[in-house]
């Protein structure tokens, strides 16, 4: 290939031009500026009649895609008295900067010639490490700390400008993003009722988020993560606008927050984190992201509808699902009569302890809610967190029955419920207390939902009866992924169903009669008993629901169509392990090496190579809590390579050989 030499000092530039440049200020010189060759004779560029006004000395190349301001960063010009001298191979062409903004000038025919030098200039002053290309909330934040948008207003504009895959500005995407946001007249967030329309994946798909949700969550958020070492210089987020959104994409804030709601759920150590002089690139950021959904899973989550991409796009309804039940999680984990005893006082007449065992927080909740109620006098008694407590009153009592120094009855005689409720949520602040709505949970599907995952098509929904979730809750953009269309909340009862028990057995009738059809072991287990919540027969209905779906991922992936023994999954692994010099096998799944955790780093690292550092291992661990180290580093890292894990540190170290089953099961199937 031959190569031509290019100066990319320009001669006198257009009189326009140049008086506009003089008015701008001096550009200070770029560290490792490559100096000019003084004999190098400037080239003019083929069909450029007249001198080339400079663009900051940025040498413009033509993209694949299409034209912008590339090569020698534009964003980290030299001075205007410099030059730059680059030996490029003849097949491209150096774009003329009058001709660059001639030709966006020919497709937004609106933007005058000064008006279009203005936008090429100020997307040069946006720092970037990748030279042409802009991350987005780099220009967004552009925008607003000129004033010439909000960033909401430039983030939602940005979603209507054909940006490619990699997510970056180019040039002509920031003279369409300026265009539109000058064309627009209706806003571009419609808010009703306190609840915002924001556009989907296309122009066709739009979904309502809560505001206030939006900004209790990020309140929480910025409370519970502030000062945090990997993050805590991005907080506090603003919480009057949608910046939380953009701040989940890399998937590090959502697992700082899924290890504040469950401590040590994921190893930071196997995160990966920006530097100031590189940030992460979208494969880093997919494993942080897989990292984050197959946690939530591993926490209780639901995460239906919502994958690593949808995170990385900064899709709001599910990210704000998802937050809520990652919230959620950590406010109901010591809502538990094991933690507080004193809750014994919650049984009803002919209730035992066993029987308050069997409920679930949200119910619990509901009891404490209804005894303290009774306890200050008070005629009413709530059977759900919508519409009983919607007007105000029912927290006003509880808060005044709870601190009533603090807390008064005023506000029961406001009869604005707007103002009323505005009141309950000021004696709420000085408790030192934050309001969450609690959205409800499916009960008596759950089951049927998992055999429809293991065995597609294998559920008649018609024979189903399902309760409705809240409209608008969080939880229902998880489950849902709808339009957004606003409808009046049910008032379910959280985690309760709005079925009667009889329909509750039907379905759970139907779950066990699904698990016999596909050779699961049911013996001595109805559907009342999975009502009753029966702790031994649930999990041992749950566990051959595991085994079945890993049996039948690992059996279409035999290519004979025949399931996979435990003995030919051991062989498996072990054949892996032995590729690394040094590393040892295992006799079964009951082999007491295993309680170390470095066998299954070694597989790890023979399934992906380099995916474990070393130096974070314990090489000899000879005490339970290095052994949990090792194994809780396995996990993460089996998590960030997009495994499903059903098991915890504690079952590596105790060697709960079912559940190791399942984990070696899970990273067979990523052989794909």
């Amino acid at each position: 290939m031959s190569f031509r030499r290019y100066d990319v000092q320009a001669e006198s530039a257009q009189s326009r031009w140049q008086s506009r440049r003089s008015s701008l200020p001096p550009s200070p010189p770029a560290a490792g500026s490559v100096p000019a060759a003084s004999a190098a004779a400037p080239e003019s560029n083929p069909g450029t009649a007249g001198s080339s006004p400079k663009l900051g000395n940025a040498i413009l190349y033509e993209p694949k895609r299409r034209p912008s301001l590339g090569g020698v960063s534009p964003h980290r010009r030299a001075s205007s008295s410099s030059s730059v001298a680059v030996t490029l191979p003849s097949t491209t062409a150096p774009l003329n900067p009058v001709m660059q903004a001639i030709r966006l000038q020919k497709k937004y025919p609106q933007v005058t010639q000064e008006e279009m030098f203005a936008l090429i200039e100020k997307f040069n002053a946006i720092d970037t490490d990748t030279p042409g290309r802009v991350p987005k909330t780099s220009v967004i934040n552009a925008l607003q700390n000129s004033g010439e948008a909000s960033y909401d207003r430039a983030r939602e504009t940005l979603k209507d400008v054909s940006v490619d895959a990699s997510g970056k500005v180019e040039l002509e995407d920031w003279v369409e993003l300026n265009v539109k946001l000058k064309q627009q007249a209706a806003p571009v967030l419609p808010t009703k009722a306190g609840k915002v329309l924001v556009k989907g994946s296309n122009a066709n798909v739009s979904h309502t988020i809560n505001e206030d949700e939006r900004e209790q969550f990020t309140s929480h958020i910025n409370g519970v993560l502030e000062g945090d070492e990997h993050i805590g210089n991005r907080l506090p987020i603003p919480t009057n606008n949608m910046q939380i959104f953009d701040e989940c994409r890399d998937g590090l804030l959502l697992c700082k927050l899924i290890n504040d709601s469950v401590p040590e759920t994921i190893d930071i150590r196997v995160l990966n984190m920006p530097t100031a002089k590189k940030p992460l690139n979208n494969f880093q950021m997919t494993e942080n992201n897989n990292i984050v959904i197959t946690s939530a899973k591993a926490i209780g989550c639901s995460v239906v509808n919502i994958g690593p991409t949808d995170i990385a796009e900064g899709r709001e309804h599910l990210i704000l699902g998802l937050i809520w039940q990652v919230i959620r999680r950590g406010l109901l984990k010591h809502v538990d009569i094991k933690i507080h005893p004193e809750l014994y006082r919650l049984c009803e007449e002919g209730e035992t302890i066993d029987d308050l065992l069997k409920l679930t927080p949200d119910q619990i909740l509901i009891r404490w809610f209804n005894y303290h109620l009774k306890a200050a006098g008070w005629h009413r008694r709530v059977a759900n967190f919508s519409k009983d407590v919607s007007d105000g009153e029912n927290y006003t009592v509880l808060l005044n029955q709870l601190k009533p120094d603090e807390c008064s009855r005023a506000p029961l005689q406001t009869t604005d419920r707007l103002k009323r409720a505005e009141q309950v949520l000021q004696n709420a602040e000085r408790i030192g207390c934050r309001k969450y709505l609690t959205p409800p949970a499916l009960s008596g599907v759950a089951i049927l939902e998992a055999f429809d995952k293991v065995a597609p098509g294998s559920v008649v929904w018609r024979r189903v009866s399902k309760p409705r979730v809240v409209p608008g809750s969080p939880e229902a953009a998880t489950f849902s992924g709808g339009e957004g269309e606003e409808e009046e909340e049910t008032g379910v009862t959280p985690n309760m169903p709005q079925l009667s028990r009889f329909k509750c057995v039907e379905n759970t009738n139907y779950a066990v009669e699904l698990a016999k059809a596909n050779g699961m072991h049911v013996v001595g287990i109805q559907g009342a008993d999975i009502v009753d919540g029966k702790k031994t027969l649930v999990l041992g209905l749950v566990w051959q629901l595991m085994r079945l779906n890993i049996a039948k991922t690992l059996t279409a992936l035999s290519g004979n169509n025949k399931p996979i023994s435990d003995t030919e999954i051991l062989k498996w692994a072990n054949g892996k392990v032995a590729t690394k010099p040094g590393a040892k096998a295992i006799r079964s799944f009951k082999d007491p090496y295993i309680s170390t955790g470095i066998w299954f780093l070694d597989l790890l690292d023979a399934i992906k190579p380099g995916i474990v550092d070393y130096s974070l291992v314990s090489k000899n661990p000879d005490d339970y809590e290095s052994k949990r180290q090792n194994a809780k580093l396995a996990i993460s890292i089996a998590r960030k390579m997009n495994a499903l894990i059903f098991l915890v540190p504690e079952d590596i170290v105790d060697i709960r050989s079912k559940l190791i089953l399942t984990f070696v099961g899970s990273l067979m199937s990523l052989r794909t």
